[in-house]
């Protein structure tokens, strides 16, 4: 029996991007158009990026509500304080690690950018391809009043314990993730390359392409950096060996490297969490609740090409916009859908709504979080390990204060 392979959709996307260059670059060569790319061709991609860029639109304020409805208002099944504890933690780091891109972000990359894309987007001796026809889909509600619906609706279910609607907030949740998964995922390759067509087009592509090398670079070495500080601040915490735990978590970090998703890698997470002598209780709370709540590396992934992008642009970095992107990409992230480039797709909204991103430049945070998708999902992983080790510091600290019933496996944190 044969098996069925599928191409990734990180290779789909380096494929999109190199065939984008080549037909842009190849039209404006010709000047007129040529056999390869003919202007009617450009123009019915042109055509096809107008209608998925409206899509995306009508679908972003849809995600945010469905994902951080559904998200909170599931809280409720572990409340207690090692719950409050775990997420603040993990929102304090996710918060931490965005600032610290920030900074990085402000005062390095201006060395290897100067704004030189727009320059050339202007300077196109060719227009870009106009759109036989564009369609209207006006989002229902705008970004920030689906997280006011959400965070409302969610917390109004948790708090009081509506059965009913919580299933059908999970079933809406369910029905948003399958469209992401359905159709805005699967298109995605296409769509980055009407975007990189384009590009290449306005002479923008060349400038950016060196860019964007510079920016991975500079982000991995942020992903390593942050992986030994979080193990070091952990390991003075709970007064044991940084060194040792972060090598029993190295099996999770690269079973992340190939499943670029947290959901998939929560059992090797699990096991490396109780090889390094973390009770089965913490493991089995506090794993899969940080595989959806803590996100470090999609933070200095998603801020990095933000502000690459302002730069790339010709724009200026504003530090109070950012700072409350940043605040915010902790929220939204929570509710992270279990498909490749999930905390992307969840922070489109807000990419649109406090850093004023149109549709090219989410096109773009795309690409560039995708690249980096594999490496930024086992910092994630990897750091869920150093928070289980201070909360298991935590909880083991309070079986100490209580009788050996309240002690017991059934009565732990796994129990909440």
């Amino acid at each position: 029996m044969e098996k069925s392979k599928t191409v990734g959709l990180l290779p789909r996307i380096a494929a999109a991007i190199i065939l984008g260059i080549g037909a842009g670059c190849c039209f404006g060569a010709c000047g007129e158009g040529c056999a390869a790319v003919p202007e009617w061709a450009a123009r019915v991609f042109a055509t096809f990026g107008s209608v998925f860029s409206g899509y995306l639109s009508f679908m972003i304020p849809l995600i945010i509500a469905a994902l951080v409805t559904a998200s909170i208002a599931e809280m409720e099944r572990g409340a207690g304080r090692l719950l409050a504890m775990t997420v603040a933690i993990s929102y304090i780091d996710t918060a931490v690690c965005g600032f610290a891109t920030l900074g990085v972000g402000k005062f390095l990359f201006p060395l290897f950018m100067d704004g030189s894309a727009g320059a050339a987007a202007a300077a196109a001796p060719y227009p870009a391809p106009a759109p036989f026809f564009t369609i209207a889909m006006p989002p229902l509600f705008d970004v920030m009043s689906a997280l006011a619906l959400s965070f409302i609706a969610g917390i109004g279910i948790s708090s009081l314990r509506c059965d009913t609607l919580r299933r059908a907030a999970c079933e809406f949740r369910d029905i948003v993730t399958a469209a992401i998964g359905k159709t805005i995922i699967p298109l995605l390759p296409l769509y980055i390359f009407c975007i990189f067509l384009k590009m290449s087009w306005t002479g923008e592509v060349a400038v950016m392409l060196v860019s964007f090398a510079k920016v991975i670079a500079v982000i991995f070495a942020m992903h390593i950096a942050v992986i030994l500080l979080q193990f070091c601040a952990a390991g003075a915490v709970v007064r044991r060996n940084p060194f040792k735990a972060l090598a029993a978590m190295m099996p999770a970090y690269f079973t992340a490297l190939g499943t670029s998703s947290s959901a998939a890698t929560i059992p090797v997470s699990h096991k490396c969490a109780l090889d390094y002598g973390i009770s089965k209780e913490t493991a089995g709370f506090v794993i899969p609740l940080t595989a959806t709540i803590h996100m470090s590396g999609s933070a200095m992934k998603i801020t990095g090409c933000a502000i690459a992008l302002v730069m790339m642009k010709g724009g200026t970095v504003d530090i109070a916009a950012f700072s409350g992107f940043v605040m915010m990409l902790g929220l939204v992230t929570v509710a992270s859908p279990g498909v490749p480039g999930g905390a992307i797709m969840a922070s489109l909204g807000i990419l649109q709504s406090i850093l004023g991103f149109g549709a090219e430049e989410q096109a773009l945070m795309i690409a560039l979080y995708m690249a980096m998708d594999s490496f930024g999902t086992a910092c994630n992983v990897v750091g869920d390990g150093a928070i289980a080790m201070v909360v298991d510091r935590y909880a083991r600290g309070e079986a100490e204060t209580v009788s050996p019933a309240e002690r017991s496996p059934a009565a732990g944190p796994g129990s909440c």
